[in-house]
C-alpha cells in the first residue's frame, strides 16, 4: 500500500485538486440557481436565446 502511494502521489494530488475545483463549481452553480442567476454569466437582454432559455419558468 505504501509503495502504491509513493508511486502515484502526483496523480492522487492532481485528482484531489481537480475534485476540489469541481466541487467548488457545483456549489457556486447551486447558489446561483437559488438566487435565480443565469449560469451563462451575461444578461438576457442581449441574448438571442433569451425567449427559449426562460420559457419554462412559471409565474406564481
Amino acid at each position: 500500500m505504501i509503495g502504491f502511494l509513493k508511486d502515484n502521489i502526483g496523480t492522487i494530488v492532481t485528482g484531489l485538486v481537480v475534485l476540489g475545483v469541481v466541487i467548488l463549481i457545483v456549489v457556486n452553480m447551486r447558489k446561483d440557481k437559488k438566487k435565480n442567476k443565469s449560469s451563462c454569466g451575461c444578461n438576457c437582454a442581449g441574448c438571442a436565446m433569451a425567449g427559449a432559455c426562460h420559457s419554462n419558468k412559471k409565474d406564481n
